[in-house]
């Protein structure tokens, strides 16, 4: 007989809850949660239809509203300036849940593949440079972390598996190197407690984070044929469904992305989509034109193709097609070897830059000089101009050897170069081509970065011609 009753309440627990009767919120609204200060705080679950919710914070915001007839709910209250103290939500509606040690301050999502996923502690024979100490200094009840379960779906989800964790060197070392390094910059210089949430995945493409409405645009792309066959985590929309679809709503500040790998047989595609997915992101997120700031990919050896500088520039290109944006260059943090760069930190303190600058108005230099255009000279040298560089140009006085010239016969052949004293540009040229016609720097798969700004951001590699 008791058998029989117990069956019966599962089956009940079971059939409520799939009918969304349950009390219940997205795991990302918890305790030791960072909620965005100086905006609305919204959150969202599930009840017994037309049960009224309540909510209460110890900041003073008060709400209340009823589930739908589905027993969906949705509540917004505003928040003050952050303040560093512990507060206390407690929302009421078939039974109470309550949330403490929550902050307010600054959240930003990070999201990509395994460049962005990389943990603190590294991977199997694959280390991250300085972790034991970073790890070791880790520990700040101000900084709070949140890594979402990896999750491919058909279909979109309202949840993913997560939970909000204090920074620590339990916690850290397993946490992701690219969004740490981050978001500790972001903490000790806003002096404000910071939230970030990792929802990355190895080995992915672009097309796998953007909703099927946005992708059904683009037919005649050909992942629609390249990837059916693939693991679902490289499917189309696959990973928006579980990944993403999730946290639409979540207040925001900015965005952080890490990924291109996966794109780089395709980069003029990659140059249409990825600001498309960046678009569809903030049409469906409700946060506004949040701040999205990305990694340019590093240098590594595909075996003598220059397939990887094609997506770079399609990278370099969706700066100025994505508003609100940045990129960090990595030209001089690769391996050839190794497609995870041990040398994590560079990489988030860049990211860092741009936001700080960017967001926060901090007088910090956060962009690198950009190529501006190519001049051919009737001596056969090409002076080469660059933008955003108040103070000029650096190889930190080490030998230029990136740059290739070629002629009308659109061979390329390695060239000299020389810096102009006092002004943003250089001089490259090449015995070989008498009557250049294009330059480009830096233009394959795993060249060295040897062109800095005098700020120590490097150069992204670039090329004159569209050939």
């Amino acid at each position: 007989m008791r058998i029989k009753i117990n069956l019966m309440l599962g089956f009940w627990v079971i059939f409520y809850s799939s009918l969304g009767y349950a009390f219940e919120v997205p795991t990302f609204f918890a305790s030791n949660m960072v909620v965005q200060q100086n905006k609305q705080f919204v959150i969202w679950g599930t009840d017994t239809a037309k049960q009224r919710i309540t909510m209460t914070t110890s900041w003073g915001g008060s709400t209340s509203t009823r589930a739908d007839a589905n027993g969906k709910w949705r509540l917004t209250v505003d928040t003050p300036k952050a303040d560093h103290k512990p507060h206390k939500i407690v929302l009421t509606g078939s039974n109470k849940k309550i949330f403490s040690n929550v902050l307010l301050g600054e959240v930003w999502f990070a999201s990509g593949q395994s460049n962005m996923g990389m943990p603190l502690s590294g991977n199997f024979n694959q280390p991250i440079i300085g972790s034991n100490e970073t790890i070791l200094h880790s520990t700040n009840p101000q900084l709070r972390l949140f890594t979402a379960a990896i999750k491919a779906s058909v279909t979109p989800l309202d949840n993913v598996q997560g939970t909000w964790q204090e920074a620590q060197p339990a916690t850290v070392k397993t946490f992701s190197a690219t969004a740490y390094y981050f978001a500790a910059k972001l903490q000790a210089l806003l002096d404000v407690p910071v939230g970030i949430i990792v929802s990355a995945w190895g080995g992915t493409p672009v097309e796998s984070w953007i909703d099927a409405p946005t992708l059904a645009q683009y037919a005649d792309f050909n992942f629609h044929q390249a990837l059916t066959n693939q693991p679902v985590h490289r499917q189309p929309s696959q990973l928006f469904n579980g990944m993403i679809n999730p946290f639409l709503g979540l207040q925001i500040k900015g965005a952080i992305w890490y990924q291109g790998e996966a794109n780089r047989s395709r980069a003029r595609e990659y140059k249409t989509l990825f600001p498309a997915m960046v678009k569809n992101w903030r049409n469906l997120w409700n946060s506004g034109e949040f701040a999205f700031h990305f990694v340019q990919i590093a240098p590594f050896s595909y075996k003598g193709d220059r397939s990887s500088a094609y997506l770079r520039e399609a990278q370099l290109q969706s700066v100025e097609a994505i508003p609100n944006s940045g990129m960090a260059v990595t030209l001089d943090v690769g391996n050839c070897s190794q497609i995870h760069p041990a040398d994590k930190q560079p990489v988030g303190e860049r990211l860092a830059y741009l936001a700080l600058g960017n967001q926060y108005g901090m007088d910090v230099s956060h962009t690198a000089p950009t190529f501006k255009h190519a001049d051919m000279l009737d001596d056969g040298k090409v002076s080469v101009d660059f933008a955003n560089a108040p103070l000029g140009l650096t190889s930190f006085s080490k030998a230029i050897t990136e740059f290739e010239v070629a002629g009308n016969d659109r061979v390329f052949f390695p060239a000299q170069a020389k810096l102009m004293h006092r002004k943003a540009k250089l001089t490259v040229w090449s015995d070989e081509v008498k009557q250049p016609v294009a330059v480009r720097y830096a233009f394959k798969d795993c060249p060295s970065g040897e062109l800095f700004g005098v700020n120590g951001l490097p150069i992204s590699s670039f090329r004159s011609d569209d050939w």
